[in-house]
């Protein structure tokens, strides 16, 4: 058949027009960019992917979206059919540009200088993935990095471990000490920020302390968290804040929940943290994890293929650190034993990591399951509607036990708690606090709950 008598490019280009308009750039990037038109046939559109298990994805997440936005624009039901065709040598210098437009890649504006003594100088905007998780906050940190001072000043980062925090206040720092000739970054955890101070009382040079930090022209602080109980260290930091916050001189924390969680954190400091721009970092969405591991794979220079990252991005849905992990020992695998990475050999390296939750297996599950079966109660009921006594306490003792034993955020706990808010969370903790102060009984029970939680997360 002639297929020029049938063109349906024009469709093609129109329903893809609008499909970006519905979805993330990140998604776009990932799924659309290598997919290019071939032909057309009578009631049938070929496009080409690079590989079988790239047409797989597609077809099983937009093909029906793509197949009726044509038929909205022809009136037509159309078929589309796929086209296998390998990347040739030019493709991979395309991909290349699409990474280059998902990622931020500042003009310079001043003098370049060294590396920064105190920043790893693999943190940067380049390398740091963007997607629906964590656009916010590296939007944000892009906007204070190229107007310091100015731009969301104070900026608080919070999230859950492994989601990317130190790599963006430290893209910050990183950023302003190249681009800005004669700028003062300093960079410091709070637990050694903490030290210095402890120090600097003991051999009596707290002004040689006070000097290094209100002199800064950027500060970055992270885990604000290691603060609560320092009290000395807060009241020396809220001076620190009021001295640079006068000035106009940038400042940006990281912490491993919001502010208002921290529990012995003084008001008035709180008060500062709130002040400015509060930011979150959410669990990476399955494009987003497949995209991290994709620029890691490209940085190692080991060949894995579609399948075994698609393997990677369903099994392993925390963070980022242990994404990382399971590629580094693939990795690993590969290099010692000087094998090509299959899926066979994915599954049976990685099996441990994909069998065992963090936190030594604690999982929410789990505590779910001790504190319903303490209670006499089914484990659904803790993530049911209801808001009995009977049963409303002992969702909040999970909760809280959830919050006390694992590095889940409220987000994650009140997700899986029958996807309550996470303000619900907060209050539950609260709770269970102000009753243990009144019920000395409660803390043995809370402890026993805890021993057996640990218990069985340990059993085979």
């Amino acid at each position: 058949m002639d297929t020029g008598s049938w063109d349906y490019s024009i469709f093609w280009k129109e329903a893809i027009k609008q499909i970006r308009e519905e979805i993330s750039d990140q998604e776009y990037m990932m799924w659309f960019n290598n997919i290019a038109y071939e032909n057309s046939r009578e009631k049938e559109l070929v496009i080409s992917v690079p590989s079988s298990f790239y047409r797989d994805q597609v077809k099983q997440r937009y093909l029906s979206l793509i197949e009726s936005k044509i038929l909205e624009l022809s009136g037509n039901r159309i078929i589309l059919d796929f086209l296998i065709r390998k990347n040739s040598a030019s493709e991979p210098e395309e991909e290349k540009k699409s990474r280059a437009a998902a990622s931020f890649r500042p003009e310079p504006t001043r003098k370049s200088r060294g590396n920064h003594a105190q920043l790893r100088g693999e943190y940067t905007f380049e390398n740091f993935v963007i997607g629906v998780n964590n656009s916010f906050a590296a939007n944000a940190a892009i906007a204070i990095s190229k107007n310091p001072g100015i731009a969301y000043n104070p900026c608080l980062i919070y999230g859950g471990v492994g989601l990317g925090k130190t790599h963006l206040i430290q893209s910050i720092g990183n950023f302003v000490h190249r681009e800005f000739e004669g700028s003062k970054v300093v960079y410091v955890t709070a637990e050694n920020f903490t030290n210095e101070f402890i120090l600097a009382i003991r051999d009596k040079s707290t002004h040689k302390f006070k000097n290094k930090y209100r002199n800064a022209d950027v500060l970055l602080i992270d885990d604000i968290h290691f603060l609560q109980n320092k009290t000395e260290t807060q009241e020396e930091l809220f001076h620190t804040f009021n001295a640079l916050y006068e000035t106009n001189k940038q400042m940006v924390f990281t912490c491993d929940r919001p502010v208002s969680e921290l529990k012995t954190l003084s008001d008035r400091l709180r008060s500062r943290f709130e002040r400015g721009l509060n930011v979150d970092l959410q669990p990476p969405s399955y494009e987003t994890r497949f995209a991290i591991l994709k620029k890691k794979i490209e940085s190692s220079g080991i060949s894995i293929p579609g399948e075994v990252v698609n393997l990677i991005c369903n099994n392993v849905t925390t963070n980022v650190r242990d994404l990382e992990a399971a590629l580094t020992k693939l990795v690993a695998y590969a290099e010692l034993v000087n094998k090509n990475i299959t899926i066979e050999i994915a599954q049976s390296q990685l099996k441990d990591i994909f069998s065992n939750p963090r936190q030594n297996n604690v999982t929410i599950d789990i505590i779910k399951r001790v504190v319903a079966d303490y209670f006499g109660l089914s484990h659904n009921e803790l993530s049911g509607k209801k808001r009995t006594k009977a049963i409303a306490f002992p969702r909040q003792m999970a909760m809280y036990i959830t919050r006390e034993i694992t590095e889940y955020s409220t987000t994650e706990v009140g997700l899986d708690f029958g996807g309550r808010d996470h303000t619900t969370v907060m209050h539950a903790c609260q709770r269970i606090e102000n009753k243990m102060k009144m019920d000395p009984t409660l803390e043995p029970i809370l402890q026993h709950l805890i021993r057996a939680i640990k218990e069985h997360s340990t059993k085979p």
